[in-house]
């Protein structure tokens, strides 16, 4: 007999009469929060302006969420939303990809960096990634806590039975599967623990863009390798070598690298 988790949280975190707070929205707040926080204490170590971390908290949240579901919207299911084109604005009924909020927010940021900090964009990410990974570690575990988003059939001890998914009984029933999730939230601590090492222990900022081109290749590489053992998005994907999430990780994967190794003659300005 396989050895397995069984995996029977309710995704609502707390119910008042029909009002209710779930888990992944919950996960959502506390990860931007948390990264307000961080970034907040950091402009003021540097004593940069008050009013530059608020003002970049807006740029955020307004970037990432509108950027996270066009980016659903046009990579995995188009040929829906391009039909049903006002089902786009119900961000409520689910459907964010992470790789649409990643380009949004560095277009966002460029512009950001231009009309407020007067700096290099990659000397502000370079401040924030740690902050990053904050928000993405807090909504993988929204992933988990509403039992989606995992991967395929596994034999390792610490695979999931996630009987709350419709998709999992439909795909796997009685199979344990990876919880790749969990797998994520572990790279995206990595990815936060290594830029802050980089940051306060090594002083590395003052390479603009080496912090950020290391952050994009742990984020990236990660979830381009763990993409082979995730359970299809869309159906499109099943027949597909590489699929839709590790084709857009190519880009930044490259882009990760290209800073990393231009770093050392880049100016902050």
């Amino acid at each position: 007999m396989i050895a397995s988790i069984l995996w029977d949280v309710d995704p609502v975190f707390f119910k008042i009469g029909s009002w209710e707070v779930r888990w992944y929205g919950l996960m959502w707040g506390v990860g931007f929060i948390l990264a307000y926080e961080m970034v907040s204490r950091l402009f003021k170590k540097e004593k940069y302006p008050d009013d530059w971390a608020d003002k970049l908290f807006i740029y955020c949240i307004v970037s990432t969420v509108i950027g996270a579901r066009l980016g659903h919207c046009l990579f995995y299911e188009w040929d829906y939303y391009s039909a049903h084109p006002l089902e786009i604005l119900k961000v409520w009924n689910g459907g964010l990809a992470s790789h649409g909020g990643v380009f949004a927010i560095i277009l966002a940021l460029a512009w950001y960096s231009k009309k407020v900090t007067k700096k290099s964009v990659w000397w502000l990410f370079d401040r924030m990634i740690p902050a990053v990974a904050a928000v993405c570690f807090c909504i993988r575990f929204g992933n988990l806590m509403n039992s989606e988003i995992f991967g395929f059939p596994t034999t390792l001890p610490w695979g999931f039975e996630f009987v709350r998914s419709r998709e999992w009984h439909q795909l796997y029933e009685g199979l344990p599967c990876h919880p790749t999730q969990i797998y994520e939230m572990l790279y995206c601590l990595v990815a936060g623990v290594t830029a802050w090492v980089m940051y306060h222990k090594y002083h590395l900022q003052n390479r603009v863009g080496l912090i950020t081109g290391i952050g994009l290749l742990i984020f990236f590489g990660s979830r381009f390798a763990l993409e082979f053992m995730k359970n299809p998005q869309v159906a499109g994907e099943a027949d597909m070598t590489l699929n839709i999430g590790q084709w857009l990780s190519v880009p930044l994967i490259l882009l990760g690298a290209y800073l990393a190794v231009t770093s050392g003659r880049r100016k902050e300005c």
